[in-house]
């Protein structure tokens, strides 16, 4: 008689592991490298007498208010969703609402101007491509309650100093335009008004692409739309000819930056020009007046024209600016998927956002400030081989090597041995023989291994390879013969004198390191 068919069980599918679009993950060299970096702004916006400020990646939908990218719905731009209590949360799309937010909830409390920089991670629910993602970090410096120009002078000095500061000097220049300018533009073109809203924030990001799609592009923007390579098609702002003529006339004009030798008179000849573009608008005007004033205050500084300088092309995309706007722009040329030769752009970029806290109190608030595109700017320090990005990556731990499984509890003290003395240590964990244990320390790029077998025990002392010397020893022998007569660079010591042996050992390679 035949059995019956045993089901077998199912073999439960496995998840293939993927990263989703538009997230990277980083490992710990260029985490090290990137802190680098951090340290280096972060003392030298201190030096300006800025104060840290942490705020949480969550912050109430409606805090984040008709800034967002898309007005239509929550989820258009930012990454939403309801709490319990059926409200709305999204994760922060900038550093800047979150501390308007902050400032409005504190006024009293804080100091008025007051300094702060935040450094963190924000969110955009966008299509991810090259360059482009959702999540990445910048890192902000804003001066809160202070109304005058001169506000807006330092933070375009703060930027300039800074860039100096990670080694790129001579490569960069602070562009620096205002809002109140271009709104004098639009009004000149018979763009003013609320109901000209969507169109003018069209043409802003239209001028905002001069730099990647040329006049050409820009023109097309400006008019009917613009058909891309792919063959997507944007609408344009359906301006006129003449409207489309003077805004190109204002935009394209740029000044070398050795006609700004007689800074005094060089702006006074530069910002006459921009009179023509505004016609009799006052706003622009006084856009201009402003701009003047900040040349000047910066020229004093000592700032030349060819390091902070007015550009009439600087746009800053969001909605929320009001006056000044700048950014700060690589000018080192380098190659691009195609294989064309273009300038890396623009790593830092701000402005003043005077009605941003004002959304939270009845009294206006003035503000400007900038943020930093860390991942860009990490990016273009590796480009120019900048020492603070490609330090000596720091030394793993040091590995004690088990041998004897049944005496774990020795090799745990011998651990902590090491680690109570401030020595970077691991116990290994795994299962694999000496030989695999011995790999593994060379993928944790441990500088020395502690080995104790049952004879060493029995003799209170331990073996210490120095890796290191090791590696470089192995190198010039020829034989496997030869290497186990040689042992290279291990030797045997008393337990007693394990960490001043080990401590011996990596002074030897790393003198002014702290392990």
């Amino acid at each position: 008689m035949s059995k019956p068919d045993t089901p077998k069980a199912e073999k439960a599918e496995t998840l293939k592991p993927r990263l989703p679009r538009g997230f990277v993950d980083r490992r710990a060299g260029e985490i090290a490298a990137q802190g680098r970096m951090l340290e280096t702004i972060r003392r030298s916006f201190e030096l300006y007498g800025f104060e840290a400020l942490e705020t949480p990646f969550v912050e109430y939908t409606e805090a984040l208010g008709k800034f967002l990218p898309d007005l239509d719905r929550p989820n258009a731009g930012v990454f939403s969703f309801q709490d319990d209590d059926e409200a709305w949360l999204s994760l922060r799309y900038d550093l800047t609402a979150p501390l308007a937010r902050f400032v409005a909830e504190n006024y009293d409390a804080l100091p008025k101007p007051y300094r702060s920089y935040r450094a963190g991670y924000v969110f955009r629910n966008e299509k991810p491509g090259p360059g482009r993602f959702r999540q990445f970090m910048q890192f902000d410096a804003d001066i809160v309650g202070a109304g005058s120009v001169a506000a807006d002078a330092e933070t375009c000095m703060l930027m300039a100093d800074t860039l100096n500061r990670l080694g790129l000097g001579g490569q960069y220049v602070v562009k620096v335009n205002n809002r109140k300018v271009l709104d004098g533009v639009m009004e000149a073109i018979g763009l003013a008004g609320p109901d000209k809203a969507g169109q003018r924030l069209t043409v802003l990001r239209a001028i905002d692409k001069l730099d990647r799609l040329g006049v050409d592009g820009v023109r097309d923007l400006l008019g009917a739309g613009r058909k891309d390579e792919s063959g997507d098609f944007t609408k344009g702002a359906g301006l006129d000819a003449a409207a489309v003529g003077r805004i190109l006339a204002y935009v394209s004009f740029q000044a070398d930056a050795a006609d700004g030798a007689d800074k005094v008179a060089f702006w006074e000849k530069f910002f006459g020009g921009w009179h023509e573009a505004v016609g009799d608008s006052e706003t622009g005007r006084e856009g201009i007046a402003e701009l003047h004033a900040i040349m000047r205050l910066c020229a004093a500084a000592g700032y030349g024209h060819d390091v902070i300088r007015a550009d009439p092309s600087v746009v800053r995309g969001l909605e929320y600016y009001t006056g000044p706007v700048y950014e700060a722009e690589l000018t080192f040329p380098v190659t691009n998927e195609d294989g064309q030769t273009v300038r890396f752009g623009s790593v830092a970029g701000g402005g003043r956002y005077d009605g941003l806290v004002g959304r939270f109190r009845a009294e206006p608030v003035p503000a400007t400030g900038f943020s930093i595109g860390v991942s860009r700017l990490f990016s273009a320090l590796q480009l120019v081989g900048s020492p603070l990005i490609a330090g000596a990556e720091a030394p793993g731990p040091v590995v004690v090597l088990v041998l004897d499984r049944e005496n774990m509890a020795d090799y745990q003290r011998l651990v902590a041995l090491l680690r109570a003395d401030g020595i970077r240590a691991e116990l290994y964990l795994g299962a694999a023989g000496m030989k695999a244990q011995m790999k593994y320390a060379d993928r944790r790029r441990a500088p020395v291994a502690v080995i104790q077998g049952s004879n060493e025990r029995l003799a209170g002392e331990v073996q210490i390879k120095d890796l290191i010397e090791g590696a470089r020893a192995a190198e010039s022998i020829a034989s496997n013969a030869e290497w186990k007569a040689a042992r290279p660079a291990q030797f045997s010591c008393p337990e007693a004198d394990l960490v001043a042996q080990v401590r011996a050992v990596l002074a030897r390679h790393f003198p002014s390191t702290e392990i």
